[in-house]
C-alpha cells in the first residue's frame, strides 16, 4: 500500500469520526442532556405537589400533628438534596463530555484541512471513549399518601412518604458504527467495503429495483415498463414488457426462479414464467407496492388502500391470502423478510440511525443483518435485526442509491437511480 493509499484511508477514517461524532454522537450527549433538565423539572414540580399535598391533609387535621408535619417536609427536604446532587452530578458528568467532544470535532476538521501528511499520519482515533451513550437515570419520585382524618389513629393515618429511588438505567442504543467490533461471530465486516465491479444498464437511465436470479444474473427495473435481465458485464439477457404496458413497482425472484412483478396501476400482481406473462393476483380497493419472496416459498406484498391513506401488509401462500398486517397511516412503515421468512417490521424508522433518514430499497443477508438505501444521503445502512446500527457504508461513491439485493456469497447489489448502474459490492470479509 503506497503513501497515498495510506493518507486516503486514514483521512476516511477521520472524516468517519467526524461524521458520526457530529450526526450520531453529540446528538445523544445533547439529547441526554435534556433528559437531565427535564428530569429536575420534575423534580421541582414533583415536590411542590408534595408539599401542597401535605398542607391540604394539615387543614384536616388537629394543631396536634404540627410537628410531625415539619418532621415529614424535612424528609422531603432530605430526598430533593439527595435527588439534586445525583442530577447535578450526572449533569457535570455530561457537559465535561460536551466540551470534550466539541474539542475533538473541531480538532478532525483542522487535521481535514491540514496539507501536513505528516500530522494526518500520526492520528490516532480517540472516538472510542465517547461511543457509549451515558447513563440515565430511572426516577420513582416519591408521593404522598394521605390517610383519612381519624383522631384515635392521628399519627398513623396521616400518611406517609414513599422512599426516593435513583438507579442507573443503561441506554441501550448506544452509537456504534464499527462492523468488526459488532458483527456476528464468524463472518466480520470489511472496515472498507469494496466495489467488485460496475454494470452499467440501458433505456432511459433510471432505475428502481434489483432482484437476483443468480449471482451471475440480475432482473432489474426502471422508469418504463420494460424488465431485463443482465448478466455482470451489462449484456440484457431478455426482456419483457409488463402485460398491462404499466411501469413495475416492485419485483421478486420466487425459489423456482420465476420472476414476480407489482403492477400499481393494474392492482395486479404477475407471475413471468418463461416467455408467458400471468396475473397471480387481483386486488380489490388496494395497490401492490412492494414485494418479496421468503425463502418457504410465501409471498410479501406491501400494498396502499385506493386513497393512499392506508397501508398493510398480506402474506400469501399459493396466491392464497394467509395473513394481514395493517400499517398506522401516519407511520412509516418498513418491511423487511429475515432467512426464515419471518415478517418483521418497525415503525418511524430504527433506534440508531437519524429520524430524518427515509429508507428506500432494503434487504435483508444470511446474517439476518438489514441493509437499508439511505436515497438522501447517498449511502448504505446496515443495522441488525433490533434496529443497532452496525454499519454505515459511505464509500464505493454511491449516488442515490434505490433498489438493493444480495446474491448467494451476501455481496450487495446497489440499484442506482441517478446513473443507470447497478453497483455489486462486497462488504463481508
Amino acid at each position: 500500500m503506497d503513501i497515498c493509499e495510506t493518507l486516503e484511508n486514514i483521512k476516511e477514517t477521520i472524516a468517519q469520526d467526524l461524521n458520526e461524532l457530529e450526526k450520531f454522537i453529540f446528538p445523544k450527549y445533547q439529547k441526554s442532556e435534556d433528559i437531565i433538565k427535564s428530569q429536575k423539572a420534575d423534580q421541582c414540580k414533583n415536590s411542590k405537589k408534595l408539599t401542597a399535598d401535605m398542607k391540604n391533609q394539615k387543614e384536616a387535621l388537629l394543631k396536634e400533628i404540627d410537628a410531625f408535619i415539619q418532621s415529614k417536609q424535612i424528609e422531603i427536604d432530605v430526598m430533593d438534596s439527595k435527588h439534586q446532587i445525583a442530577l447535578d452530578k450526572q449533569e457535570d458528568a455530561i457537559n465535561h463530555t460536551l466540551t470534550e467532544i466539541k474539542q475533538v470535532i473541531q480538532d478532525l476538521k483542522s487535521l481535514l484541512d491540514t496539507s501536513d501528511d505528516s500530522i494526518v499520519l500520526n492520528y490516532k482515533s480517540r472516538i472510542e471513549k465517547f461511543r457509549k451513550v451515558p447513563s440515565k437515570f430511572r426516577v420513582t419520585l416519591p408521593k404522598f399518601l394521605p390517610y383519612q382524618t381519624n383522631r384515635d389513629q392521628l399519627l398513623q393515618q396521616f400518611g406517609s412518604l414513599t422512599a426516593l429511588s435513583i438507579e442507573t438505567e443503561e441506554q441501550g442504543d448506544s452509537v456504534l458504527f464499527l462492523a468488526d467490533s459488532v458483527s456476528p461471530p464468524g463472518r466480520p465486516m470489511l472496515d472498507f467495503p469494496r466495489l467488485i465491479t460496475d454494470i452499467p444498464t440501458i433505456g432511459n437511465g433510471s432505475i428502481t429495483h434489483v432482484s437476483c436470479l443468480t449471482d451471475e444474473e440480475i432482473w432489474i427495473i426502471g422508469n418504463d415498463e420494460i424488465l431485463n435481465l443482465y448478466n455482470m458485464q451489462g449484456d440484457v439477457l431478455r426482456s419483457v414488457q409488463t402485460k398491462s404496458g404499466n411501469r413495475p413497482e416492485g419485483i421478486a425472484v420466487t425459489r423456482s426462479g420465476d420472476l414476480l412483478y407489482a403492477d400499481y396501476d393494474d392492482r395486479s400482481i404477475n407471475l413471468v414464467s418463461g416467455t408467458q406473462v400471468e396475473s397471480l393476483i387481483t386486488l380489490q380497493g388496494w395497490k401492490p407496492r412492494g414485494l418479496c419472496s421468503t425463502s418457504s416459498g410465501d409471498l410479501l406484498v406491501i400494498m396502499d388502500s385506493e386513497d393512499v391513506k392506508q397501508t398493510k401488509v398480506v402474506r400469501y401462500t399459493d396466491s392464497k391470502e394467509k395473513q394481514t398486517i395493517d400499517l398506522d397511516d401516519k407511520a412509516r412503515a418498513v418491511v423487511v423478510v429475515n432467512a426464515a421468512g419471518k415478517l418483521r417490521f418497525r415503525y418511524t424508522g430504527f433506534p440508531s440511525i437519524p429520524q430524518k433518514f427515509y429508507p428506500f430499497g432494503i434487504t435483508t443477508d444470511s446474517q439476518a443483518n438489514i441493509l437499508i438505501a439511505d436515497f438522501d444521503d447517498n449511502c448504505i445502512h446496515i443495522i441488525d435485526q433490533n434496529g443497532k446500527l452496525l454499519h454505515y457504508m459511505y464509500r464505493c461513491r454511491l449516488q442515490v442509491p434505490w433498489g438493493l439485493c444480495v446474491d448467494s456469497k451476501d455481496n450487495l447489489l446497489v440499484a442506482e437511480w441517478v446513473t443507470g448502474k447497478v453497483k455489486k459490492i462486497k462488504y463481508y470479509k
